[in-house]
């Protein structure tokens, strides 16, 4: 998708820091040469981000998914048939560190679903507790957009599949 497909007033994700709006494009002079920037405002925490037009894409920033890319998120929430990595916790922090920076809805998904399994199996460390309220706060702040819903009630479903 390219950088001009995104316009003032659009709710996107910047990885790591999950759903912002584009407040304003602007130009600014950088070492003598004008760059357009977009203002954004991660909506969670009010941090305000500037992202050069011309990096939007090589720092992941993305549009709110749609209600079927949510679909399959739900998919991979409730799927347990996979097995968790019973490398030791640095690697496996490593590793979710690496998927939740990608900034995909999916790597998410599977980093919450993960923490949340393995959670009801051992006490979690407290990095990955840190880890799983990441993963649940970005999820949850991106469905609710993508799902017109509060987050109460998105955090209220993702509660009752790992129940």
């Amino acid at each position: 998708m390219s950088s001009k497909s995104y316009k003032v007033g659009d709710k996107v994700v910047y990885p790591g820091h999950g759903v912002g709006e584009i407040t304003s494009m602007r130009g600014r002079t950088i070492g003598g040469a004008e760059q357009q920037f977009f203002d954004i405002t991660i909506m969670d925490t009010g941090m305000k981000i500037m992202v050069p037009v011309s990096q939007a894409e090589g720092v992941g920033l993305r549009k709110v998914v749609d209600r079927r890319a949510v679909e399959k998120v739900y998919s991979i929430l409730r799927s347990r048939s996979f097995k968790i990595d019973t490398q030791t916790w640095n690697r496996r922090f490593r590793e979710y560190s690496q998927k939740i920076k990608t900034g995909s809805v999916f790597e998410i998904a599977e980093v919450l679903r993960d923490l949340s399994v393995l959670s009801g199996e051992k006490e979690l460390s407290f990095g990955e507790k840190k880890m799983l309220d990441t993963a649940q706060n970005l999820l949850v702040s991106e469905i609710a957009i993508a799902k017109s819903r509060t987050h109460e009630k998105v955090m209220g479903e993702l509660q009752e599949i790992f129940a």
